[in-house]
């Protein structure tokens, strides 16, 4: 990588941001594990502060004259070297550069202060059942959203949708257009597949809160878990926290009911810390250099959902552990590993998108992106949401939910107000089965080797082809680049619908 004196100078302040976000990460960690309710307004003025002086940071005319340095060493060096690595690094500043340009200061402020309220408040209300509570909060943040993507209109290379503005810095270069491209197949073939599938066979076992942290820690333990690096939770939703090059969190809950939740959170979660852990950190063109950073929210959520459905739900990995989840037990209440591996991939259409079934999921996911659509760009009443939730709910996946808790009060997206976040789930899901299907050709079957629990190739064939791409790429990019086809639909649906025909072989206990 070229490395002038402006290079350098650049590099060190980009070191300083870090270090601040990095610390709004560490208040974000605690407010969502261990910081108490009472804490959270005097949090939203830690938080507000410190992402005014990032903002600041970020766009002041310091920064643009040591980024417009570094560029004009950068075009006198490429003309010898040609360093890509370099050129990309610095486009990806200097876009990013404009954008924070066009945001207020104090709109940046109001919005971390209302993303903070908003996640005290969706606590609050999901666990009350009561949406009136959390929609003046919405509402609020809603507002700041749709002024936020009016400012940041100026700065966009092309020309792009509110919502499609707001989604940009999840999913680069996504737009509406290319979304209903990869989500029409699935609003035709889901519904169909689902509708194949019987009602519920009997209850869940039962697993002990004690037993469901154990098998996830034993999980994490054999898929790499260095205590040295990482750290494990509990919060109220699940989710991957990096605080830091060496510093990786990872949060799980335990659900009534839901026996397994716990432990495929687990492993959904620890699939995104290892996406983390294997970005370039430590090459000289990443960190704290954007290439560093993750490709999309896409591919993110392709690795977590990689570990989590086609080795945590595998039927292979199923029959690896059902003595384990016996031996703990004491007993086997499932009646086999054919019927523990049924257990571990229930077919019937959920209520709560983080505990659904890989059926249901994509629509769960595509009723998201309508509502959000919907309340951003066509003038849908916040008031009106849990009623639009529910009529759309009961189209696509059968069934209304039996409360807002259960229904648009679930999750935390909203109340943080991070619109054009939910696509990147259905993209994972997309990504994810394209990518396996490369790993397929490369090492041969999947279902082989997680049975030979060889789970540490399919780590370094994604360590080795995927991580390292970091944002030297988006994610259709990434995607055409390791399978060497543009993505689609086609091979999550017929990943889905070979294993919809096994499933519906075994026999019902």
């Amino acid at each position: 990588m070229t490395s002038g004196p402006a290079a350098e100078q650049l590099r060190s302040y980009l070191h300083q941001t870090r270090l601040l976000n990095s610390i709004s990460s560490a208040l974000y960690f605690d407010q969502n594990t261990v910081m108490p309710a009472a804490a959270a307004s005097w949090r939203g003025d830690q938080l507000a502060l410190l992402a005014a002086q990032a903002h600041q940071r970020q766009s002041c005319q310091d920064y643009g004259d040591l980024l417009e340095a570094a560029e004009a060493e950068a075009t006198g060096a490429s003309q010898a070297s040609g360093d890509a690595a370099h050129q990309r690094n610095l486009a990806l500043l200097r876009l990013q550069l404009e954008r924070n340009r066009c945001q207020d200061k104090e709109l940046v402020a109001a919005l971390v202060r209302a993303q903070s309220h908003g996640n005290a408040v969706w606590q609050e209300a999901r666990r009350l059942n009561d949406f009136s509570l959390f929609a003046p909060a919405l509402e609020h943040i809603i507002q700041l959203r749709l002024e936020q993507a009016n400012q940041l209109k100026a700065a966009e290379p092309v020309e792009r949708s509110p919502w499609e503005i707001l989604a940009q810095p999840f999913e680069p270069d996504i737009s509406k257009q290319r979304l209903e491209v990869l989500f029409d197949p699935l609003r035709q073939r889901l519904p169909a597949l689902l509708a194949r599938v019987p009602a519920a066979d009997g209850a869940a076992a039962e697993l002990p809160e004690s037993l469901q942290e154990q098998l996830s820690i034993d999980l994490l333990e054999s898929w790499g878990y260095d205590n040295q690096r990482c750290q494990r939770s509990r919060s109220a939703h699940p989710f991957s926290c990096t605080l830091g090059p060496q510093d990786y969190r990872i949060t799980t809950r335990v659900v009534a009911g839901q026996p397994f939740s716990c432990f495929l959170a687990t492993a959904h979660e620890w699939g995104h810390s290892l996406y983390e852990q294997g970005l370039p950190h430590d090459q000289p063109h990443a960190f704290p250099w954007p290439l560093g950073d993750a490709t999309s929210m896409g591919v993110h959520e392709s690795q977590s959902l990689f570990w989590e459905c086609r080795v945590a739900r595998s039927e292979a990995f199923a029959r690896r552990w059902h003595s384990r989840f016996c031996l703990g037990l004491g007993s086997d209440p499932w009646g086999g590993p054919e019927r523990f591996w049924k257990a571990l991939n229930p077919l019937q259409p959920g209520l709560i998108r983080v505990e659904a079934d890989e059926l249901s999921y994509g629509l769960h996911i595509v009723m998201r992106y309508e509502l959000e659509l919907a309340l951003l760009e066509q003038g849908l009443p916040v008031a009106e949401l849990p009623e639009r939730w529910n009529h759309r709910f009961a189209e696509l996946l059968g069934q209304p939910p039996d409360s807002d808790s259960n229904g648009c009060l679930q999750d935390i997206h909203w109340a943080e107000g991070l619109f054009g976040y939910f696509p990147s789930y259905a993209l994972g899901h997309l990504i994810s089965a394209q990518l396996s299907e490369a790993m397929e050709r490369d090492l041969g079957s999947l279902p082989e080797l997680i049975a030979a629990g060889q789970e540490q190739q399919l780590r370094q064939w994604l360590a080795a082809r995927v991580w390292p791409l970091g944002r030297s790429v988006n994610g259709e990019q990434l995607v055409q680049q390791v399978s060497g086809e543009p993505l689609s639909a086609s091979p999550f649906l017929r990943y889905l619908e070979a294993k919809v025909e096994r499933l519906l072989s075994v026999e019902p206990g």
